[in-house]
């Protein structure tokens, strides 16, 4: 792997700095079922369990009103938007991305997050390099997340759901928030390389033209490949020069 071809890299969080997709996946699923239990009976309405295929299939590198929109169509459901302000207990789309927004804050904060070792690896070399990095997350908890690893002096810039609301930036799998965060570190997609385990986040780097697209395998490889990723690594330490190379596929 050559760094010096490009001029910056821009790292998803979840679940290729941090595993913290985990803790996204039970805020999620409590939050859902919590809803669907309370939904009542309804013919037309899907209401059986949220499980793990349905955060895949609708709320994955998605963001977070995005996610909770996306699941609701699947199962039949429709609810007022609301706005962003609606309170957690409010039955809207936006009330419930915000529900699951506590939810993720009180699990970050009673368990903390340790990065992944591999992905620290990469930090490092890649600061020895003296390559600008940016996190592009649809998450609107980056920083918590990065400050609570001890990695927020890493990243020159964070372009998180905050920032993609503000700007008025698509999501993933749209490239703008990508695209955003290379133009803010002075530079084009073309020279800049995208780290993604989301089938949407790949799918956001290929189609903003991004110069190298790499897919973080936490399970769904063979979907990254196909998304568009090359290569597809198991560990960010295999990025290193002088790793092992076995990880690669």
């Amino acid at each position: 792997m050559d760094w010096t071809r490009f001029e910056a890299v821009l790292f998803d969080l979840d679940g290729v700095v941090t595993p913290t997709a985990e803790v996204h996946m039970r805020a999620w699923a409590e939050m859902f079922n919590e809803f669907l239990s309370a939904y009542g009976a309804d013919p037309a309405v899907d209401t059986a369990p949220y499980t793990d295929a349905d955060y895949f299939a609708h709320v994955d590198g998605k963001p977070r009103y995005d996610g909770v929109r996306d699941f609701l169509v699947s199962r039949g459901i429709e609810l007022p938007e609301g706005t962003s302000d609606d309170a957690p207990d409010q039955v809207t789309v936006r009330g419930l991305g915000n529900r699951k927004n506590d939810a993720f804050n009180v699990v970050l904060e009673r368990d903390g997050v340790v990065a992944y070792p591999g992905s620290v690896a990469l930090l490092d070399h890649l600061r020895d390099l003296g390559l600008p990095l940016a996190v592009v997350s649809s998450s609107a908890n980056a920083p918590a997340v990065l400050a609570a690893a001890g990695l927020a002096d890493r990243f020159e810039t964070v372009v998180d759901g905050r920032v993609a609301h503000r700007e008025g930036l698509p999501g993933k799998p749209a490239p703008d928030t990508f695209v955003h965060a290379a133009t803010l570190l002075g530079t084009t997609p073309a020279l800049s390389v995208v780290l993604e385990d989301a089938v949407s986040g790949v799918r956001a780097g290929v189609a903003g033209g991004f110069g190298l697209v790499i897919g973080v395998d936490r399970g769904a490889g063979d979907a990254l490949r196909a998304a568009g990723a090359d290569p597809v690594v198991a560990d960010l330490a295999v990025l290193v020069p002088g790793a092992e190379t076995g990880a690669v596929r």
